[in-house]
């Protein structure tokens, strides 16, 4: 199999944890809260408050969702004071979002 640049070998087979690896990151992005949630932390580390006020969502649904997305290494936080701040942690997905939205707005 050729390369193009990046030194990193693609998976050659898809063993069962990869297959569920693809399919819970697929699962993350079906969700309208979720994309809405990433999209806005592609843009800037944000609060739990923060996120929720700026998509109208309970803190509670913010929270859920937060705690998926973590689970799945989308999302990493760091702690200042009392205030958890998360950013996006995996660029190859947030890149999948970004090619899955131009495609949606794409004429």
């Amino acid at each position: 199999m050729e390369q193009t640049g990046d030194t990193k070998q693609p998976c050659e087979t898809l063993d069962d944890e990869t297959l569920f690896m693809v399919s819970q990151t697929f699962k993350a992005l079906s969700d309208t809260t979720r994309i809405r949630i990433l999209h806005l932390l592609s843009q800037k580390e944000c609060s739990v408050n923060e996120i929720a006020d700026e998509l109208s969502l309970l803190q509670s649904t913010v929270s859920h969702q937060l705690r998926f997305l973590k689970n799945l290494r989308l999302v990493k936080f760091r702690r200042a004071g009392t205030t958890l701040y998360y950013s996006h942690d995996d660029q190859h997905v947030m890149d999948l979002l970004s090619q899955a939205i131009h495609h949606a707005c794409h004429d």
